[in-house]
């Protein structure tokens, strides 16, 4: 299903973006809508229901996050950030108001399109899931069970928790205050650094590189990203 075409919102107040994305994604038999403004991306998503929306977050009306939260509030369409502003903190704004993914712009046609495949494949994913699997990384929810290959991965349940929002979020950068607030949900001032050290124990468990993550990927100043295989160098 993730092969199939789509029908994709592309939001961007310059024409010339509009008109390059539209014949790139077309030429892959997408199908794509446009729109200038955020209030017009809104109506667009309510009433036409595309199947992701690529925004851009410098909009002539609004600001492109108060855009995503507005959608969010009816709708779980995939959102992918096209954006200039490539500071951290506007990545960390974006994923938390609801954003899928974020790229900066200039961009690859091609590692859009790969996004594009991660963010569907997830919405996919049916919520009953019980068995994840990325590379030889094989996760059993029902059964509590991690494997590399054939081996079998002793987590603490911390790990495990934390495992598994990474397994069931592939491809997709997950902010260290998502995490914290899925994995504690309070706050006592300790959580960044609990964060660290598990991901730090986990990696020291599943990966066989520690130097070059395979399956947890370090955004910068922003999160951690489970790898998606399309992504994957």
């Amino acid at each position: 299903m993730e092969n199939q075409p789509l029908k994709v919102l592309v939001v961007d107040d310059e024409k010339t973006i509009r008109h390059f994305l539209r014949a790139s994604l077309c030429a892959y038999q997408h199908t794509v809508w446009e729109a200038e403004t955020g209030d017009e991306a809104i109506s667009k998503v309510y009433n036409a229901r595309p199947d992701l929306v690529i925004l851009d977050l410098g909009l002539p009306d609004q600001d492109g996050i108060d855009v995503i939260r507005e959608i969010r509030a009816f709708s779980q369409v995939p959102i992918i950030i096209l954006s200039v502003r490539n500071r951290e903190q506007d990545k960390i704004n974006a994923l938390d108001a609801g954003a899928d993914d974020y790229l900066v712009k200039p961009f690859g046609v091609g590692e859009l399109l790969a996004r594009m495949r991660g963010v569907i494949r997830r919405v996919n994913l049916s919520n009953d899931e019980v068995i994840f699997q990325v590379g030889q990384l094989k996760m059993d929810i029902e059964q509590h069970l991690v494997f590399i290959g054939n081996e079998k991965i002793s987590l603490t349940p911390t790990e495990f928790d934390l495992l598994r929002l990474f397994m069931n979020n592939v491809g997709k950068v997950l902010t260290h205050r998502h995490i914290i607030d899925r994995l504690w949900g309070t706050h006592i001032g300790e959580e960044a650094r609990l964060l660290r050290v598990n991901i730090s124990n986990l990696r020291h468990k599943i990966e066989q590189d520690l130097n070059n993550p395979q399956y947890i990927q370090t955004e910068l100043g922003v999160g951690y990203r489970m790898a998606d295989e399309d992504l994957s160098p």
